[in-house]
């Protein structure tokens, strides 16, 4: 099995097209982007008509594909149907697993409560890992919210990175954390095995298949476990290799 590194998977597929199907390729993707933006997080709605001024802030920034974006919410599902439309016909088969690192926050919509819930990822074709979501999606420690509703409350908001820093230090992951790459890699065996068995996840805390949801247990999962997988995860994967 091959590995192929890209440096934008959009600009990739983009640029292997025809230039006469180049622009328009651009031009659909600004529109996708903005029909998978989340406007309301307590809402699923699919029927609403993107704005120019959205539609042209999408065109914007695929035009940059260095460009950050900051405090909008995509939704998950629909940023890979989106995706999945540009891999070539070639590469739609089994024999392939796409994996898409991005810095946008996207999130699923859940039943259970009827809102959206930002995520790391979303398995299926391709895979889509979220560097900012590890960041924002998992909970961090219960006294991270108290400090810092502690500090607002007293009209000191600035005060709050000063006085969380002390008592939670290396509890959380936080933006260019220098643990970040290898935490991503555990979440790209998930995806791996999500293609190897259609599961991704394993109920092993210690497990980097483990699903976690707190801050902590990523941490735990991915950097302090006693093995890589579970022995169960461990035995399948060689059964796979044979």
């Amino acid at each position: 099995m091959g590995l192929s590194v890209r440096e934008s998977f959009i600009s990739s597929c983009l640029s292997a097209l025809p230039p006469e199907d180049r622009q328009r390729g651009q031009e659909e993707l600004a529109q996708g982007f903005a029909r998978a933006k989340v406007r309301n997080l307590a809402r699923e709605d699919d029927s609403f008509v993107p704005l120019p001024g959205e539609i042209d802030y999408e065109r914007r920034r695929l035009s940059n594909p260095h460009n950050q974006t900051w405090g909008l919410l995509y939704d998950g599902f629909k940023l890979m149907n989106l995706l999945k439309g540009l891999i070539p016909p070639e590469e739609r088969g089994l024999d392939h697993i796409h994996v898409v690192f991005t810095n946008q926050l996207f999130g699923t919509w859940e039943d259970s409560d009827r809102r959206y819930h930002a995520r790391v990822s979303v398995y299926g074709f391709p895979d889509l890992i979220s560097t900012t979501g590890l960041v924002e999606a998992p909970a961090k420690p219960r006294e991270y919210y108290f400090l810092k509703q502690h500090y607002t409350a007293l009209g000191m908001p600035d005060a709050a990175v000063a006085g969380l820093a002390p008592s939670l230090e290396g509890r959380f992951i936080d933006h260019e954390d220098e643990r970040l790459t290898e935490v991503m890699k555990g979440y790209v065996l998930q995806a791996l095995f999500y293609h190897l068995t259609g599961d991704p996840f394993c109920p092993d805390k210690a497990c980097r298949l483990y699903n976690a949801h707190w801050q902590e247990e990523v941490i735990r999962a991915q950097l302090e476990g006693p093995y890589e997988l579970c022995p169960r995860h461990q035995g399948l994967l060689e059964e796979l290799r044979r």
